[in-house]
């Protein structure tokens, strides 16, 4: 048992190397996440390194470690946030350093004195303006008053440290900014819609046939989950990439400065449609697995496949990272809106309902959704149409 489980951990640490190579591999030899990691850790690493000799040269070494820590700080994955984060960090630190020095001189070193100002450091770091890092007030009161005793000279050689830390994460940071990545979040989300309108088509294919079969839709509800996932982490990935923006020296790749939201309306008007494509395809099978599909009339059936298909024709051309022909747009959405018009006169009547008593009640789940489905798409519409 142990022999097998060393061996599954030997395993997975393999497997854990093996991947981290081929990230590398693939960050060397070609723009994306992969790059921009491996270039974030090179300016990480250089930056420290400066940090550190510059404050080994000018500073006492009992600071000189403050240095590298805030380079290191300074540089996260947006200048926004780096810029951010370092303010945070000298609110944090400048507030340690007070507390520190002020109790040091005012109530001297003693244990309880160590314990009153860990009291008061913990309810300051709660304040909002240190934002995630409120510990670090803790931290440097801390290290202020046991190793420098509170004295002034030394909270201003650590205050010198954590600027020249600062300076130097930030500057690797404006001179090597941040890659845009404007045009890649806009053709990742045109591949999501081309995908969901193709699956919208292969569900409206699976209406129109006699009977379409049940594994085949139960695939489909794994489609919607799998797309799903993928516009909530590509929804992350867009809102990223918008503070990424933010005092990024580098020129954007899309002149257009409403691109980004464009793209995140567009993701949400995906993400709403698979909510509603969930609903239909779970109404598709139970109708197929409790036997009732066939009492739904042919023309209802043919009737909501064309009705599928306008709408997928309008989910590809929203998803489109060019752009958007609003009178063609309107056009599709036009169609969709009659062809919904045109389902409910095609509900059964009075007789065949007697003779099926769950097929109303079907037809009038799928119409709800179907309704559902196109108002979404319309209500979110302003966004996509500016450009």
């Amino acid at each position: 048992m142990a022999v097998r489980k060393g061996r599954a951990a030997l395993g997975r640490a393999r497997d854990a190397v093996a991947a981290a190579a081929a990230s590398t591999i693939r960050g060397v030899r070609e723009p994306g996440p992969e790059r921009d990691e491996l270039l974030l850790g090179a300016k990480s690493v250089g930056a420290a390194v400066v940090a550190w000799v510059v404050a080994r040269h000018l500073l006492p070494v009992a600071v000189a470690t403050f240095a590298p820590l805030t380079a290191l700080l300074a540089l996260q994955v947006t200048v926004y946030r780096s810029v951010r984060d370092c303010v945070q960090y000298g609110l944090a630190v400048a507030a340690g350093a007070a507390l520190a020095a002020a109790l040091a001189a005012g109530a001297g070193i003693h244990w309880w004195s160590f314990a009153l100002l860990g009291l008061l450091a913990v309810g300051v770091g709660r304040f909002r303006p240190f934002g995630g890092q409120g510990s670090q007030v803790a931290a440097v009161g801390f290290f202020a008053f046991s190793s420098g005793g509170g004295r002034i000279d030394y909270i201003g050689h650590l205050a010198a440290s954590v600027l020249i830390g600062a300076v130097c994460g930030l500057g690797a940071h404006f001179l090597l900014a941040p890659a845009r990545h404007t045009r890649r979040r806009q053709e990742a989300a045109e591949s999501i819609c081309f995908e969901l309108s193709g699956r919208m088509r292969d569900l409206a294919d699976a209406f129109e046939m006699r009977e379409p079969a049940l594994e085949e839709v139960r695939r489909m509800r794994a489609d919607w989950r799998r797309l799903a996932t993928d516009c909530d982490r590509l929804h992350g990935m867009v809102d990223t990439e918008a503070e990424n923006a933010k005092l990024n020296p580098r020129s954007p790749q899309v002149a257009v400065p409403y691109a980004l939201p464009r793209t995140r309306e567009t993701l949400t008007i995906a993400q709403r449609c698979l909510d509603h494509l969930r609903s239909i395809t779970r109404t598709l099978e139970y109708a197929l697995a409790d036997g009732h599909y066939e009492a739904l009339r042919p023309a209802f059936r043919s009737g909501y496949g064309t009705l599928l298909n306008s709408a997928a024709a309008v989910v590809e051309e929203i998803g489109q990272a060019a752009a958007t022909d609003n009178g063609r747009l309107q056009e599709l959405l036009g169609q969709a809106s009659g062809r919904l018009g045109e389902l409910r006169p095609l509900m059964l009547t009075g007789t065949e309902a007697e003779s099926e008593p769950l097929a109303p009640t079907i037809q009038g789940t799928l119409l709800t959704d179907a309704s559902r489905l196109v108002t979404d798409i319309r209500s979110n519409l302003d966004a996509v149409a500016s450009v």
